[in-house]
């Protein structure tokens, strides 16, 4: 949903809090694949969290601000926990309700929960990563690394920004397969993709449709370069790196552990499986607010990727139609003609309703977190950061998964 923006960058004030979109037009130079990854991970050594001063005056008023408005909105519905950074400092955390309700567990620094499709931006950076370091070219076609994949002439870079064209399993797959309870792997996923061959939405790299299988078959091309499984090689290398302990890849027969949030509907029932319940890559990160602020900070640090990869990443803004809603690679953004532009990402899987803002230029953070279906969530980044920024409340925030 789109809304206008001139509101936001009416006042001069904030001219200065978001990143320029990418300026460069010529591609980052072409890697050459080098086989056998060898990589040694990052040691592990979890900074503490840093936070601010909550005994300044401003700081008192924007705390007493947000307590205000979410107690208001856990009195209406919202579930789940919210963090909001502000220059590498956490300004206000907060949990509401419960991470299991049949149990009477309540929501905690250790709850983790469904990220839904902000586990996109953890693929693709997985990805980037093995490009910044030579192990594949985003620029390779897919079959390159999947001999499987059916469909000649689509690259990792078309999955990356979903101009692949390839259509969505979570549609395609009940078609062929009257089993839509028991969840299916990545691999039975491509199994069936190569034997059924469905219909390209478009041709390759023509247009941009967002599409989970592209971020699916990511998860894939990680699996076959480095010889892990997708979620050893997440936790290895990303994760355990960065610190983030309560932050794990669901991956179906396994069972959450205990400190994984459930999935409820509207009414608090709880959410059936289903057989998209087993694949991951687009989906199937769960994580803490802590733990999404480690990631977030992360990208200022280069604990993971260097800056030519992360503009990479946020970039180019090539505009297919009038509008400010772009996607990079695995990253939404909203981009302005002037050069601006805000990095996020919103997710919704089951009940389960996340969302990620990042003000780069100023590095301030939204993070929300939900195991209660509430779309109230993708609505609330804007009253934060006006409360946060002390100014009346922008509109056009992306509410859209």
């Amino acid at each position: 949903m789109r809304r206008s923006f001139h509101s936001y960058f009416a006042t001069p004030f904030l001219f200065f809090i978001l990143l320029a979109c990418h300026s460069k037009t010529d591609p980052v130079s072409a890697r050459t694949p080098v086989a056998g990854f060898h990589d040694n991970p990052g040691k592990a050594i979890p900074a503490p969290l840093i936070y601010a001063d909550s005994n300044t005056e401003e700081n008192k008023r924007i705390i007493s601000s947000l307590d205000a408005y979410y107690n208001t909105q856990a009195r209406i519905g919202f579930n789940g926990s919210v963090l909001v950074g502000y220059k590498g400092k956490i300004l206000f955390e907060r949990y509401y309700g419960y991470s299991n309700r049949e149990q009477h567990v309540p929501w905690n620094p250790e709850s983790s929960s469904q990220l839904a499709s902000v586990s996109k931006t953890f693929t693709g950076a997985a990805i980037l990563y093995l490009y910044q370091r030579k192990y594949l070219n985003i620029d390779d076609p897919v079959q390159h690394y999947l001999k499987d994949f059916p469909y000649p002439g689509i690259t990792l870079r078309m999955l990356l920004n979903h101009r692949s064209g390839v259509p969505d399993y979570t549609k395609w797959i009940p078609i062929y397969r009257k089993d839509t309870q028991t969840p299916v792997s990545n691999k039975e996923m491509l199994q069936m993709m190569a034997r059924y061959k469905p219909h390209l939405e478009f041709t390759p790299n023509h247009r941009f449709t967002y599409c989970n299988t592209n971020y699916a078959l990511l998860a894939m091309v990680i699996e076959e370069v480095t010889a892990m499984s997708y979620p050893d090689f997440m936790n290895k290398y990303i994760f355990h790196p960065l610190g983030m302990q309560h932050t794990f890849i669901f991956n179906t027969p396994n069972k959450l552990p205990s400190n994984a949030t459930i999935s409820y509907k509207y009414n608090w029932r709880r959410e059936p499986d289903m057989f998209a319940d087993g694949v991951y890559g687009d989906k199937n990160v769960y994580s803490t607010v802590e733990d999404m602020y480690r990631w977030d900070q992360s990208f200022y640090q280069n604990k993971l990727l260097d800056n030519e990869t992360i503009e990479l990443a946020y970039g180019p803004c090539s505009f297919e139609r009038k509008g400010i809603k772009n996607y990079g690679l695995g990253w939404r953004m909203l981009c302005y003609a002037d050069g601006n532009k805000i990095i996020y990402h919103n997710g919704w899987w089951h009940g389960n309703n996340t969302s990620f803002y990042r003000f780069i230029g100023e590095n301030l953070t939204i993070i929300v977190l939900g195991n209660k279906f509430n779309n109230g969530i993708y609505h609330q980044a804007p009253i934060i950061y006006s409360i946060v920024k002390n100014r009346p409340v922008m509109h056009g925030f992306d509410t859209e998964e």
